[in-house]
């Protein structure tokens, strides 16, 4: 059974809030919630909380990394800022949605099991393994989807287990 947010004090989300912007990642914020609370949830579990309370994890040394780079070349586009240079290289968008189905019999050594397809039309094959650790199979080595399409695939994924 999947934890509930609503069991969460107001202070109890601003903490986790907190550990977020300080740069927690999921792993810290499943211990914290562990030792601080007494709430043991699984790491998918600390995932979909994280997604249902709308908080957006931050990387420190991937923002201070990029901030040092910005420094050294003014010239450097500012982020999300397109150039003609982008415009030439970017594929044409993919449309449609993440796609996720839920094998009937799942794998061998995995809780649940099925399969993904991104909206640029690649996928693979989705697990939870025993630990309740969430996995990609890609179909194409060395794929990796987008983050916001990791998002949507946990959003879709929350969805239709729900709904099994």
């Amino acid at each position: 059974m999947m934890f509930d947010a609503k069991k969460l004090t107001d202070d109890q989300i601003a903490s986790i809030q907190s550990w977020a912007a300080d740069g927690d990642q999921l792993a810290d914020i499943q211990k914290r919630l562990e030792q601080e609370y007494e709430f043991k949830l699984t790491y998918m579990d600390t995932r979909f909380l994280i997604l249902d309370l709308g908080i957006e994890l931050r990387n420190l040394e991937e923002e201070a990394a990029a901030d040092a780079d910005q420094e050294e070349d003014p010239t450097t586009p500012q982020e999300g800022e397109l150039t003609e240079d982008d415009l030439e290289i970017m594929p044409p968008p993919a449309g449609g949605p993440v796609r996720v189905t839920v094998d009937e019999i799942a794998r061998p050594g995995v809780m649940v099991s099925g399969r993904v397809t991104f909206p640029d039309g690649q996928g693979g094959g989705w697990y939870v393994d025993e630990m309740g650790r969430l996995g990609i199979d890609p179909d194409t080595v060395g794929y990796r989807p987008s983050e916001a399409d990791l998002v949507t695939f946990q959003r879709e994924l929350q969805s239709v287990m729900e709904r099994h």
